[in-house]
């Protein structure tokens, strides 16, 4: 991994066009072909970002990366004007992730009945192998079409974006160059829906008690 504190302004262009005017930022290039633009403030999220695959070029104090995005190209440029500090680290082999109590039982419960999530949607796989990480459940649908679900306890853009790197890496092989995806949660944050929608990708919320058989569903009375 590459660490990188830099006086800097960024230009992103692809599906939509974004500017960073010169100031200071932390710039972080991981070994996975990642790049994340932070700043100082604003918690976690990185200002830009570009996830793999991706080509990384520098020169002449730019560092440029591209992904291919369809029949287009997105293009992160990153120009230096001063870099501050900068430095290298081999992380060596990452352990995995390992789900908390909830996300656990979460996909067991969506395991064992994933018709929840969506009628005729039956397991092929749990643990789905990629280049980026296991996808939780893969799935058939009703039409026999390849469907990935991405569990959490609470989804955010995060997952958002994971479930997108995943279906990403799925559809490189022209057998699974269909699958869609589904993000179920027992909670799925506004700004989460609005972009996995975006993305055309599927939000279903998952009552765990209810899918366990510990409480009876709520009676509804129509007038």
């Amino acid at each position: 991994m590459r660490l990188v504190v830099a006086r800097c302004e960024v230009t992103y262009t692809g599906r939509l066009n974004a500017y960073l005017p010169e100031s200071t930022r932390l710039l972080i290039v991981k070994g996975d072909g990642s790049v994340l633009v932070h700043a100082d403030a604003g918690g976690y999220r990185p200002l830009n970002w570009m996830t793999p695959p991706t080509v990384i070029e520098e020169s002449d104090g730019v560092l440029v990366v591209r992904k291919r995005a369809g029949r287009s190209e997105d293009r992160l440029e990153i120009r230096l004007h001063e870099v501050l500090w900068e430095g290298e680290h081999e992380m060596g082999e990452a352990a995995p992730l390992e789900k908390d109590g909830v996300e656990r039982d979460l996909q067991e419960a969506l395991a064992a009945l994933p018709g929840t999530l969506e009628t005729g949607l039956r397991l092929d796989r749990r643990e789905w192998p990629t280049d980026v990480g296991p996808v939780d459940l893969m799935c058939r649908d009703a039409d026999d079409g390849w469907v990935a679900v991405e569990i959490k306890r609470v989804a955010g853009i995060e997952a958002v974006e994971q479930l997108t790197r995943y279906l990403e890496r799925i559809c490189v092989d022209p057998a699974l160059a269909g699958c869609r995806g589904i993000l179920a949660a027992q909670k799925i944050r506004p700004q989460a829906r609005t972009l996995a929608e975006a993305r055309g990708l599927a939000c279903v919320e998952v009552d765990l008690e209810l899918l366990r058989g510990e409480r009876e569903p709520e009676l509804v009375l129509f007038g």
